[in-house]
């Protein structure tokens, strides 16, 4: 077993089943899609194995809970860009690009359009009480060493260490992100900030 699942067994970490389906489906139609999406996800891990399938059986066997969100449009057409129409031909992409494991449905009574896209997070992406923004954990952990005046709230004092080259303030940015679990987590609090999705 590898480091970074041991770290996540014995801390037991809550594990949820994110699902992006097309927003003209009706509710009945984005249940059955997103659950052959889930399919399609037992059946990748079952191939790839390793650490993402460890995930799975411990969020099939202990877990269970999903989250069904509107995934927005589906449309495999290309622009001029060289990028789908459809948003949530687009998350695909962006879920690639950031290394994230996940699978999709594309239902052939639909013409083979995307209908599903499912991927597992833990609750470092989720629980912001437990494991809170970057803003938030500064002014809890620093916040007595932040000078605070009319001008420079807390939270724009936080702001500007995130986004600092000195090499201190990137130590202080980096124990967070080793906090929320990496990079990879760090892109998933914000892609799955409640602003971009609504539920389905």
């Amino acid at each position: 077993m590898n480091e970074k699942l041991e770290l996540r067994m014995e801390n037991k970490l809550e594990l949820r089943m994110y699902g992006l389906t097309n927003y003209q489906l009706t509710g009945i139609q984005k249940g059955i899609q997103f659950l052959h999406g889930v399919v399609e996800y037992s059946q990748m891990v079952n191939r790839v194995g390793g650490e993402v399938l460890d995930i799975y059986n411990d969020w099939a066997n202990n877990h269970k809970t999903v989250i069904l969100l509107n995934g927005g449009t589906t449309n495999n057409r290309i622009t001029d860009d060289g990028f789908p129409f459809g948003s949530l031909n687009q998350h695909v992409i962006t879920l690639d690009e950031n290394k994230v494991d996940f699978a999709t449905f594309s239902e052939p009574d639909l013409g083979d359009q995307l209908t599903a896209v499912v991927f597992i997070v833990d609750e470092r992406v989720f629980n912001r009480k437990k494991y809170p923004d970057f803003e938030d954990w500064v002014v809890l952990n620093y916040g007595d060493l932040i000078r605070v005046d009319k001008y420079n709230t807390s939270y724009k004092l936080a702001k500007r260490i995130k986004e600092s080259n000195s090499k201190k303030d990137k130590k202080v940015y980096q124990s967070w992100v080793n906090l929320v679990g990496g990079e990879k987590n760090v892109f998933l609090r914000d892609f799955l900030n409640p602003k971009n999705f609504k539920l389905a």
